[in-house]
Parts: structure tokens; C-alpha cells; sequence
């Protein structure tokens, strides 16, 4: 038996199909995958996100620790409930997760990480934190809900007292809302909210939300619109053996101010003045298959990659990928789906973004 959110009696009651993710009992889907996903593509829908663990860092050196812990420039953030998307890296420039990072006051920051990596995220933390004299607080209390959807905000919003204040809230920003920390930002490539509220709460809201027409909506759907939007998943499209420079994340790594000495710059300063070899690219498959991660990718005169990430598109209608490739490659490869090499196009993701097809 894995560890369970506050929703989990909501997901037996509800018929869901649960499955083990990094250690957590967590709904796959609610009954068809594909109407979850077309749900939140058309409509809305609402995901149980409360595995992700989430952390309070505390102190009047907490901005210059994550000046030095993150790629991405915690300077960025110059008003209360601003949002920055980073990836924290290893000094030789891999990848040790992805997440988001809350600005709430000078002395305190919030910050959203991965559940698999918690652990090692953990300890990498607060191995860095320690010269900083840095406070973290693991919020165990909370539980986080993602509503998205082309009409999740007004669904949402009407659950709240200040629904104005929901519908003006700026995207990758946040705000407290009641007892609730309202975020808009998400995992789909569709607008929408991600929710912290007390743990207590998390079912009478669920159920608020699907009184209001919103769909329930599993970890199945949660990887199809994902990867339609080309949003990275760690341990996939990115690990600690890779780089933000090969992973399609370069945008999220700010070089300047030039002297902020933040962890794996040095890497990256050498990776990029050398060249990096691979690039990150979306690929649609031409013909019957379905593309998975590993397999072989083969560029004709070039070289050869590989998937990171595959799926049947249920919005496309065809199999598309993610893949590192090798950087001279053009519009068209090979990918090899059991034992034979069949036709793809190498195109520039996102595959589709606010309900509409990009490529």
C-alpha cells in the first residue's frame, strides 16, 4: 500500500483506477482516459495533485540562497504571489528537478516540487540552505488540487467570496483566496488554477467543483495533455544527466546579472560555449504505431537520438513524441517501433496549447 492524499476516499468512492506513483496511490483515470483529456481541452477538469510536495523556506537570506540554488532569477520576482518556473542543477549542470517558486514576503518563499524527487530534493536543499541559515518547512497539512481548462477559472471562481479577485489574477501568479492558495498556472497547456488548501478541505471542494460541471481527471490524461503541450516530465524528458541546454529549457536559465554565481552555471557556461550536440524537438509519427520513450531515433546522413516521451494524441489524433536528436537534424527521421524503422516529422513543439493545434 502506497501513501494516500486527503482525496483518496473521493477517488474509491468515484470508481477510480489507482496506480502506484512514486510511492503514492494515485488515480490513472475515473473510466475513459480520452473524454478525462478532451474534458479538460473543451470544458474543464480537475486533478488531485496533493502527492507534490510542497516547502516553506523562511529567513532574511532566503532570496540570495535561491539566487544561488536556481537557474532560472529569483529576481524576477518583485511583488507578493509572483510565480517562477526554474530548474535546481547539480554543479555539473544536470538537472535535479523542475518546479515553481512563490514569492509570499521577503523572509518567506513557497516552493512546489516533484513528488519522485522528494527525497533527494530534500536533502539537496537543505545541504545548500545551511550556510544561508535557512528555515524549510515540509507542508504535510495541505492539499493541492490543479483545475484546468478553457472554463476552469469561472468555475472556480465562483467558489470563492472574492471571485473578481479569482478571475483578475495574472497568469504564473498567485494569491490567498480564503483559506485557499490560488495559482494560476498548470500541467496541460490549458488555463487554469493550481490550489493549496487545508487537507480537511480538499473533499467538500472536490466535490464543490464537480457539482459545478468539472470533470474528474487521472494521471492518464494528466501525461496526454502534457505532452501534447510539450511539457517536460523529470526522469523522462530530463535527469541529471542531461542539461537545461538539451532539454528544451535553455529559456529558463537567466544569465544575467553576470555575477550571480548560481549552481551548474560553470557547466553551462562550458556546454554552451562548446555546443551542444543534441536539440529537443517534437516528432509526429506518419503512419500506424505509437511512440514511446527509448526508442532509437534515426536521422539519415546525421545521426541518431531518441525518445524522451510518446503518446497517442487524442486532440492530433496520431502518435507524437518528444526526443533529443541530434542538432543538425532537419524535418524528417526514422524511429524504430518493434524492430522496424518507421516515418516521422521533426517539428517544433508545442503540439497544441490553449485548445488549439500549433503544428
Amino acid at each position: 500500500m502506497g501513501k494516500r492524499t486527503p482525496l483518496y476516499n473521493v477517488h474509491v468512492e468515484a470508481g477510480a483506477r489507482l496506480v502506484d506513483f512514486g510511492g503514492w496511490d494515485m488515480p490513472v483515470n475515473y473510466g475513459s482516459q480520452i473524454e478525462e483529456h478532451h474534458a479538460v481541452r473543451r470544458e474543464a477538469g480537475i486533478f488531485d495533485v496533493s502527492h507534490m510536495t510542497v516547502l516553506e523556506l523562511r529567513g532574511d537570506r532566503t532570496r540570495p540562497f535561491l539566487a544561488h540554488l536556481l537557474a532560472n532569477n529569483i529576481g524576477k520576482l518583485l511583488r507578493p504571489g509572483k510565480a517562477l518556473y526554474s530548474c535546481m542543477l547539480t554543479e555539473d549542470g544536470g538537472i535535479i528537478d523542475d518546479l515553481i517558486v512563490y514569492l509570499v514576503d521577503e523572509s518567506h518563499f513557497r516552493m512546489v516540487l516533484n513528488a519522485a524527487t522528494r527525497d533527494k530534493d530534500l536533502a539537496w536543499i537543505s545541504k545548500q540552505a545551511e550556510v544561508f541559515s535557512v528555515n524549510l518547512e515540509e507542508r504535510l497539512d495541505l492539499a493541492m488540487v490543479a483545475v484546468q481548462g478553457p472554463k476552469a477559472r469561472e468555475k472556480t471562481a465562483a467558489l470563492f467570496s472574492d471571485s473578481h479577485a479569482a478571475l483578475d489574477l495574472k497568469p504564473f501568479s498567485a494569491m490567498q483566496l480564503d483559506s485557499h492558495f490560488v495559482a494560476r498556472t498548470g500541467y496541460t497547456g490549458e488555463d487554469g488554477f493550481e490550489i493549496l488548501l487545508p487537507a480537511e478541505e480538499a473533499a467538500e471542494f472536490w466535490q464543490s467543483l464537480v457539482n459545478a460541471g468539472v470533470k474528474p481527471a487521472g494521471l492518464g490524461a494528466r501525461d496526454t495533455l502534457r505532452l501534447e503541450a510539450a511539457l517536460n516530465l523529470y526522469g523522462q524528458d530530463m535527469d541529471e544527466s542531461t542539461s537545461p541546454l538539451e532539454s528544451g529549457l535553455g529559456w529558463t536559465v537567466a544569465w544575467e546579472p553576470e555575477n550571480r554565481d548560481f549552481i551548474g552555471r560553470s557547466a553551462l557556461l562550458a556546454a554552451r560555449a562548446k555546443g551542444v550536440a543534441q536539440k529537443f524537438v517534437g516528432l509526429i509519427l506518419e503512419g500506424r504505431g505509437v511512440l514511446r520513450s527509448h526508442q532509437k531515433v534515426v536521422v539519415d546522413g546525421v545521426g541518431q537520438g531518441k525518445v524522451t516521451s510518446g503518446t497517442f494524441s487524442p486532440t492530433l489524433e496520431k502518435s507524437i513524441g518528444l526526443a533529443r536528436v541530434p542538432t543538425g537534424a532537419g524535418t524528417r527521421c526514422e524511429v524504430e517501433i518493434r524492430g522496424k524503422l518507421l516515418p516521422a516529422r521533426i517539428v517544433k513543439p508545442p503540439f497544441v496549447r490553449h485548445g488549439e493545434i500549433k503544428v
